[in-house]
């Protein structure tokens, strides 16, 4: 499988601090289909070979030139061989990439104008052509989306396939908002889909263009998650406050940061979801502590207080929670909260950190701190008791469309 991006035409607009280019080999590089060659023809253009071109990639990127149509320049640069083409000024979905190359013929996926199509035979090309839209004849296969599996199962929703001409400003702007909107989970609480995406929004686009890693975003919201505990602990909770809130939202920044400048990884994946997955209890404690300094021995927290006790209660439940929750995923291979409209409802204000923090902030500055720790445990129980009696139900009577015994 040879990739083919038609570089005649300057893409002189940059998404999200990336070239077009450069977007189309790092989304290459970060998909299964490994092509045997990757061509950028810059036609008869006369415009020096990019820089993205020398970067090193894990399969070989070489130039061509050369006049005529689009016919003639794939046939001279990559001979019999299958062709996934693409103008360098298309911006493409990158699953797109992988679901093309695995499919037995040809086929083009197209939308808004531009164009991914896999070619097996440049023969059916139309040889005046000088566009790849226009050099695929009419009966040349196109994908539909009915055809395209859209599910994403780490943003928990259906995405249809997308691609865009990206050639002037206002393109550019109109398709980083489309990007950074589609990279938001389809189940998520109340304040991450509704109250901290204008704070993510304005610290992405930053970040992209000067290049910052998002593992450093996340080592940023690591050392702000672990100073909640001793701030809390001892009774500053302001400062604690402001650490929350900065993590949470940094939270949000890594994760579109990775996935809009395809700089996700392992590590980075490893680290953020292992955060989230293990710091909310002890951020339940260090504020049950926090609230009982004066009573403990020598002026200190009192851990035998029932409010901290009620602290390792929610401790507790969180992790039996936590627990029902993998046996969704691992029957039916994706979460619970994807699998009807109302799961992903409920997923909006069940007790998760970022509703409980503005919970606890607003019970501990109207001196209701205490009692809303109470609170925070009795949702927690609710929530556990609803993930636990939605699973039952789900398996005995509910099972997702073509799951085992459905």
């Amino acid at each position: 499988m040879i990739v083919w991006i038609d570089a005649a035409r300057a893409a002189a607009e940059r998404v999200f601090g990336l070239s077009l280019l450069e977007r189309h080999l790092k989304a290459l590089r970060h998909r299964k289909v490994m092509p045997s060659d990757v061509v950028v023809d810059f036609g008869d253009s006369g415009r020096p070979d990019p820089a993205e071109a020398r970067d090193k990639w894990p399969f070989p990127v070489r130039i061509a030139r050369g006049a005529g149509g689009i016919k003639a320049r794939i046939a001279a640069a990559c001979g019999t061989a299958p062709v996934l083409a693409v103008d360098i000024d298309t911006l493409a979905d990158a699953r797109l990439y992988d679901f093309l190359a695995q499919q037995p013929g040809a086929v083009a996926a197209e939308e808004n104008g531009a164009v991914l199509a896999l070619i097996t035979d440049a023969a059916t090309l139309r040889a005046e052509a000088t566009s790849l839209r226009d050099a695929l004849p009419a009966d040349f296969p196109r994908l539909t989306q009915d055809a395209f599996p859209g599910f994403i199962r780490n943003l928990r929703r259906t995405l249809p396939f997308y691609l865009f001409k990206v050639t002037d400003a206002a393109e550019r702007k109109a398709v980083e908002r489309f990007l950074f909107w589609s990279n938001y989970k389809g189940s998520t609480d109340f304040f991450t889909k509704y109250v901290y995406p204008p704070l993510v929004w304005l610290s992405v686009r930053p970040l992209a263009r000067l290049r910052v890693h998002p593992n450093w975003v996340t080592a940023i919201s690591i050392l702000l998650t672990l100073a909640v505990v001793p701030l809390a602990a001892t009774g500053h909770f302001l400062a604690g406050f402001l650490c929350a809130y900065g993590m949470s939202v940094l939270d949000s920044v890594d994760g579109k940061l990775a996935r809009l400048t395809f700089t996700d990884s392992k590590l980075g994946n490893i680290l953020d979801h292992g955060l989230d997955l293990v710091h909310p209890p002890f951020w339940y404690c260090a504020w049950a502590y926090g609230l009982t300094l004066g009573t403990g021995p020598e002026g200190g927290g009192d851990l035998s207080s029932p409010v901290f006790q009620a602290s390792l209660w929610m401790l507790g439940l969180y992790v039996l929670d936590r627990l029902i929750l993998k046996i969704y995923p691992s029957r039916f291979g994706r979460g619970l909260h994807t699998h009807a409209p109302m799961d992903g409802f409920v997923r909006t204000f069940i007790s998760r950190r970022n509703i409980n923090l503005p919970l606890f902030t607003v019970g501990y500055y109207v001196w209701l701190g205490v009692e809303t720790i109470y609170l925070i445990l009795a949702w927690q129980a609710l929530t556990c008791l609803y993930h636990g009696l939605r699973t039952a139900w789900i398996l005995a009577y509910d099972r997702p469309e073509g799951a085992p015994g459905a």
